[in-house]
């Protein structure tokens, strides 16, 4: 693995940036791995936050004003979007509980920095599911993805409803029942989570998850993906929230015991290990300590983990890969299914994807 060529990227990225240090050639590759990774206004941001925006040569300077621009625009059109759905449920008395990047942006935490959100993910109890469909509908969101098998696997494997589309605005929503899907091996309480929901000020009917919650779904969110596109963006994520939150007295030991609480404590311990690794996030020795036994912790486990996780929790660019980085990735994708579904549901359902994808499409 090629670290050298990723630690320009890794200082931008870190709690006191100094782009006076790179040189042109570094900012070409700082450039498309931050493209790549989803993580170049997030740079933009950090590197204004400290003052440092004037040494920022004008050629990537550019490219950071574009993605920043992009970035606060989507996050003013999230807060827009995230009254309107409040208005929606409003008649249904369901609140609105923010899921990641949205929760970040308006909580208004140093995670939503520069951080893209092209999407809006909501939590609602299980039960009220079919109540929340129906008054998202009424308010116009529609379903886009009309394929039977899509719709029944959605809605009996998964976590989630089929991603739904605003007729007017093109708004995209995912409503999550639960954080993972009821297949996995770990199932937290959805109502746990909604019963420590925090209501944000100034946006009335507006919640967001504890942060301890927080922390610990962006963990099972990472570790239960099969697609690591947005890995390290998940990471920086992490990084960000630790952060923040560890300054808050008795965080760590809440955190500790809400994962217990909600079965979350191997995401929690391969989130904490990899944000250390690859951000130097300063966590607890005790809290790594105590979240051992929640994994193998034979030495050849570690390693193997280890050299499938820091191939992949990085930004898909040639300069941050080897000759393994493929496979890897091909492994960590199979092993998110098997988390996420017995092999008895995930054989058949890999099988079809895949010849779906030979078969020729039927024309409307």
């Amino acid at each position: 693995m090629q670290d050298n060529a990723m630690q320009p990227l890794l200082n931008l990225l870190g709690p006191a940036p100094k782009p006076q240090r790179l040189s042109l050639a570094e900012w070409d590759l700082v450039v498309r791995q931050a493209r790549r990774a989803h993580v170049l206004a997030r740079i933009a941001a950090l590197v204004q936050a400290h003052g440092a925006w004037a040494a920022v040569p004008p050629a990537p300077r550019q490219h950071l004003a574009s993605a920043l621009a992009l970035a606060t625009r989507q996050q003013r059109e999230l807060r827009f979007e995230a009254a309107q759905i409040a208005r929606a449920l409003q008649p249904a008395g369901v609140p609105v509980v923010l899921l990641k990047g949205g929760a970040y942006a308006l909580a208004g935490l140093q995670a939503s920095l520069g951080r893209m959100v092209s999407d809006v993910d909501i939590l609602v109890p299980h039960e009220r599911l079919a109540d929340v469909e129906t008054a998202l509908m009424m308010a116009g969101w529609v379903h886009t993805n009309h394929d039977a098998y899509d719709q029944h696997y959605y809605r009996t494997w998964m976590h989630e409803l089929p991603p739904m589309r605003h007729l007017q605005r093109g708004t995209v929503l995912d409503v999550h029942h639960a954080l993972v899907p009821a297949t996995a091996r770990a199932r937290p309480s959805t109502q746990r989570l909604l019963q420590a929901a925090q209501a944000l000020p100034g946006q009335p009917g507006v919640c967001v998850l504890a942060p301890a919650d927080m922390v610990l779904h962006s963990a099972a969110h990472l570790f239960h993906e099969s697609d690591f596109a947005h890995g390290f963006r998940g990471v920086v994520d992490l990084d960000a929230l630790l952060r923040e939150f560890a300054v808050v007295p008795g965080f760590w030991p809440e955190l500790l015991e809400r994962a217990a609480a909600l079965g979350l404590q191997w995401p929690l311990h391969h989130a904490l290990r990899y944000a250390q690794a690859i951000m130097q996030t300063p966590v607890p020795p005790s809290t790594v300590a105590a979240l051992a036994p929640s994994v193998g912790q034979r030495d050849w486990q570690h390693r193997l983990r280890d050299a499938l996780y820091l191939r992949t929790l990085r930004p898909d660019h040639a300069s941050t890969a080897d000759a393994w980085t493929p496979l890897a990735r091909g492994l960590l994708y199979l092993n998110g299914h098997r988390l996420r579904m017995p092999l008895h549901l995930l054989l058949p359902h890999l099988a079809r994807k895949a010849l779906g994808g030979l078969l020729p499409k039927e024309k409307p």
